[in-house]
């Protein structure tokens, strides 16, 4: 799919823009990781992300130009299959316990979808500024103890005293047994062990403030999309303002 939007990209002399992840990194990329962090992912699914990027920057040296944004877990409207929407809450009912899938006291790095969207099209913005093949990190939301996404999903569905729940390793291990969906679950589950939060201080260097929703706005934006908490009026994103047209 990639080789053919490199062809599609270089046929209409655009610039490819792709949504990075973590995957590239293993342990050894420290706990605060730059663009150029050492890549040695520990799976399957991290492989392919080096060796999309690397095509990528391959397809630089004879003019397609690319841009990778690198970012921690996806939330938001849109993102159907999320930790977020697919196990931490359960879509269209109402929050009576929340499931965090990670280490408590461990940090953990979350992009809410909206404020990663404005990042790339102020980028967009600027695209002629860009090297031929960039990367940038996109910090979004670390927590330094990445269960307090979890009290956020409390706090804004107004149950205080709901269960945050961990993760049920032994009933994914099970599953993963005839699961192939389960199984790509279980291999990248070293994520919500280590603490990687991404460096992004070159973004800042190009557009200025990163776009960042405050979390309980984020979250709530979130629930309301999918059907966990009535609709209603949120906080509006902070450093978010409208790109200039």
């Amino acid at each position: 799919m990639l080789r053919h939007a490199i062809a599609a990209a270089r046929a209409a002399k655009a610039r490819l823009v792709l949504p990075g992840n973590l995957y590239n990194f293993g342990p050894d990329a420290g706990d605060t990781v730059a663009e150029n962090a050492p890549q040695h992912p520990a799976t399957r699914k991290g492989q392919v992300r080096v060796e999309m990027e690397a095509l990528l920057a391959t397809a630089a040296s004879d003019g397609m130009r690319s841009l990778v944004v690198r970012a921690g877990d996806y939330f938001g409207p849109h993102g159907p299959s999320s930790w977020f929407g697919n196990l931490m809450v359960r879509p269209g009912r109402p929050v009576r316990f929340i499931i965090y899938p990670g280490r408590r006291g461990v940090g953990h790095s979350f992009a809410y979808l909206p404020d990663l969207a404005e990042a790339m099209a102020r980028l967009a913005d600027i695209e002629a500024l860009l090297a031929p093949a960039e990367v940038v990190h996109f910090r979004g939301h670390w927590l330094e103890r990445g269960e307090e996404i979890a009290q956020a999903i409390r706090r804004v569905a107004g149950v205080p005293r709901a269960p945050i729940l961990p993760f049920p390793a032994l009933l994914l291990y099970l599953g993963a047994i005839a699961s192939p969906t389960l199984r790509e679950a279980v291999e990248m589950r070293y994520l919500w062990h280590l603490p990687l939060r991404l460096d992004n201080r070159k973004l800042v260097s190009l557009i200025g403030a990163e776009p960042h929703t405050q979390l309980e706005a984020a979250v709530r934006g979130s629930l309301e999309a999918l059907g966990c908490v009535p609709k209603g009026e949120r906080d509006a994103p902070s450093n978010a303002s409208p790109r200039a047209t």
